[in-house]
């Protein structure tokens, strides 16, 4: 241990005895909120409201016979949903990009 924390510890052993020092030591378990789910809750709640708004767009452009701008839009939507459905894609991607770099990943 560091000099200034040994001679802490002494301190506090001498001073009270080893059940304050045991005392000191613990720590409150921590509580942190479960966030296991909150991936897939999110996925369950905005992925209908991404494929409403992709629908209603993607109907406007052929209405308006931009047949160009659909295409880039679906394009760009299908890389979206990829992202968005696809969990963990983002770290693979991440890597590709890195080693195709000369990066070492481990």
């Amino acid at each position: 241990m560091l000099p200034l924390l040994s001679s802490t510890a002494d301190a506090l052993t001498q001073a009270a005895g080893p059940g304050l020092l045991h005392l000191a030591s613990e720590s409150p378990p921590a509580q942190a909120p479960d966030t296991g789910g909150l991936a897939d809750f999110l996925r369950g709640f905005f992925g209908p409201l991404f494929l409403v708004i992709v629908s209603i767009v993607a109907v406007f452009f052929l209405f308006t016979r931009e047949i160009t701008r659909f295409a880039q839009f679906i394009i760009l939507a299908i890389f979206i949903g990829i992202v968005f459905y696809v969990p963990g894609i983002i770290e693979v991607i991440a890597v590709a990009l890195a080693r195709a770099m000369g990066v070492t990943t481990e």
